[in-house]
């Protein structure tokens, strides 16, 4: 078998996006006769930026990373020691460490074992005086049914964040998602659907959190409204820090800001193809995307009868050349909380799934023979055990 084959046959669980005209742009940056700014707020932030409005219909600011983006909302809707904050245990770190950070109590939560997304059952049970805010994280671009948490939260006067890092296009009943909040969060990491390397951003529902929010990206100078000739200097007014993405990194991004929606097509035909070719028997199961979703075919994920099962899964796969990694370790059961707490809160939903799920191989250039052989290899190993 020749070196070429054998490369065909290797099905890596990621590959970021690439364009040409990707690199164009960065060159044509880089190679200017004039000098051209290559750091925050350049030429091709502010086109990601207005392409993003044109999409949300939102006051967006790019982030250096979708964690300083949770950041800055933690800092916008002033977080102090005492606060609660409620969140899913079966998340990302950066979901909590921002509000961790400021001081606040994390609240963790459990989640519907179907969708990876939380419930209001759960969030009743979670708010007491002290919740400040509660960030829904839409797991795999789906949500949970945002209508009931928005008057909720609005009820309750609690500030609503979504963690929309995996959700870029997704809707909740025709609405994007990231739009229900007074804030909402993007990645644009490289395992996202649209990438630019390392970078995230602000979605500011609340227009009276703008203002604020320009100084906070910037260090916390008010420079920002300098550049726009409202003030004649700018200095130190805030809290801040660094949180503006290169014009390097915005430029690979823009782009593929124009074709996301065939972006999310081609994987939400990848995962159809999966969830038909695939044959699974209970108790194991595909992760679901709720009829009220339109979602943007983030990830493909299939739960496992048990752990033992699944690290069998893995490496068969892996022996067939085909990468498919489990997710989120349970953030409630994470050393860092059980040191600082002294307990761990039994979720069993979370538990199952972060011992349970794996995901399937889904980027945009996976092509057609890739999708054949990881069904394939997929009813291969069910079939056995």
């Amino acid at each position: 078998m020749n070196a070429a084959i054998i490369w065909a046959m290797k099905v890596p669980f990621n590959k970021p996006v690439y364009l040409s005209r990707s690199l164009k742009l960065i060159k044509k940056i880089v190679q200017a006769d004039k000098q051209i700014n290559i750091a925050g707020d350049g030429y091709y932030g502010k086109l990601c930026e207005a392409e993003l409005k044109k999409i949300y219909k939102r006051e967006i600011l790019l982030t250096t990373s979708c964690t300083h983006a949770l950041e800055m909302a933690a800092i916008l809707i002033n977080t102090q020691p005492g606060d609660e904050i409620i969140i899913p245990s079966y998340t990302f770190v950066s979901t909590a460490l921002a509000f961790e950070d400021r001081g606040a109590k994390i609240r963790f939560i459990d989640i519907d074992s179907g969708t990876g997304n939380i419930t209001l059952d759960y969030i009743n049970n979670a708010i007491n005086k002290n919740t400040k805010a509660i960030v829904t994280v839409h797991y795999a671009g789906n949500s949970m049914e945002m209508d009931k948490l928005v008057r909720l939260c609005d009820k309750k006067k609690i500030f609503l964040i979504e963690d929309a890092a995996q959700a870029l296009g997704s809707k909740y009943n025709g609405k994007l998602l990231g739009t229900f909040g007074d804030l909402g969060t993007l990645s644009f990491h490289e395992t996202k659907n649209i990438t630019s390397g390392e970078g995230g951003a602000l979605i500011i529902n609340n227009k009276k959190l703008l203002h604020r929010a320009k100084i906070i990206r910037e260090k916390g100078t008010n420079r920002a409204q300098f550049k726009e000739g409202l003030v004649d200097k700018y200095s130190w007014v805030d809290i801040g820090s660094s949180y503006i993405l290169s014009d390097l990194n915005a430029a690979y991004l823009y782009p593929q800001i124009a074709i996301y929606k065939k972006i999310n097509n081609k994987r939400l035909n990848i995962i159809k193809q999966y969830k038909e070719g695939i044959k699974l028997k209970e108790p194991v199961y595909f992760i679901q995307t709720p009829k009220y979703n339109k979602s943007n075919g983030h990830l493909c994920a299939i739960v496992c009868k048990d752990n033992k099962q699944r690290q069998a899964f893995i490496s068969f796969m892996k022996k067939h050349n085909v990468t498919t990694p489990f997710h989120y370790v349970s953030l409630h059961s994470s050393p860092y909380i059980i040191n600082k707490y002294h307990r761990q809160e039994k979720l069993p939903n979370t538990d199952r799934l972060s011992n349970c799920l794996v995901r399937l191989p889904l980027y945009y250039d996976l092509k057609q023979e890739q999708v054949n052989q990881v069904i394939n290899i997929t009813n291969r190993f069910f079939k056995q055990t």
